[in-house]
């Protein structure tokens, strides 16, 4: 995919942007994602199916939240894949590149407009993996995210994964509203599985 210009931002002491308005103010066009980033799925083995995508697959992981996740990856992306523990296997939700913050947050108010209801969780940053986020339910219902600024692993040798605790809010987010009990149960949760266990 071709590279997008750096967003100019001013900050103290810096006039990045010269003499006009910030692009995020002026931007009409329709929000385009660049890119399925990564896919979060669900499963009821996390430790098996982490290693079928990284010895199976050979997939490399970036990072963990432990016992809970594993993020990994096939690019140069963070993350392409991650997989979480869960009462039922399932796709969590699918999340979507686009330019910058601004077209996160424009992203998201259009989804929102006339479905308030859509809102799952945002803005916010991620500690694991740095991306800002906003998640929201997809026209079908199904968890979906925007985000940007994703860290990049441009040198297997320079980057370290860690190995973040479950327990510590700050794993999961560096700032913006607390997590919803619905992110990790999904309401919809007792029709997951009883799915899962119907009879063919």
């Amino acid at each position: 995919r071709p590279a997008v210009p750096a967003t100019a931002f001013n900050g103290p002491g810096r006039d990045e942007r010269g003499a006009t308005r910030a692009p995020g103010v002026v931007r009409e066009g329709i929000v385009r994602p660049r890119k399925l980033g990564h896919v979060v799925i669900g499963s009821t083995d996390q430790e098996t199916s982490r290693r079928f995508f990284t010895d199976g697959i050979g997939l490399k992981v970036s990072d963990e939240i432990a016992g809970v996740a594993a993020f990994m990856r096939c690019s140069t992306d963070h993350h392409n894949v991650l997989v979480q523990s869960a009462p039922v296997n399932f796709v969590h939700h699918t999340s979507w590149e686009v330019d910058d913050v601004d077209e996160v947050g424009r992203g998201a108010t259009r989804m929102l407009e006339g479905h308030p209801e859509r809102h799952v969780w945002g803005l916010g940053r991620h500690t694991v993996g740095s991306n800002f986020f906003w998640y929201l339910r997809d026209p079908a219902g199904n968890f979906s995210e925007y985000y940007s600024d994703l860290d990049c692993v441009v040198d297997d040798a320079l980057w370290k994964p860690a190995v973040w605790p479950s327990g510590d809010p700050k794993s999961f987010l560096t700032w913006g509203p607390p997590m919803p009990p619905s992110f990790i149960e999904p309401e919809d949760l007792a029709a997951l599985m009883t799915g899962a266990h119907a009879s063919p």
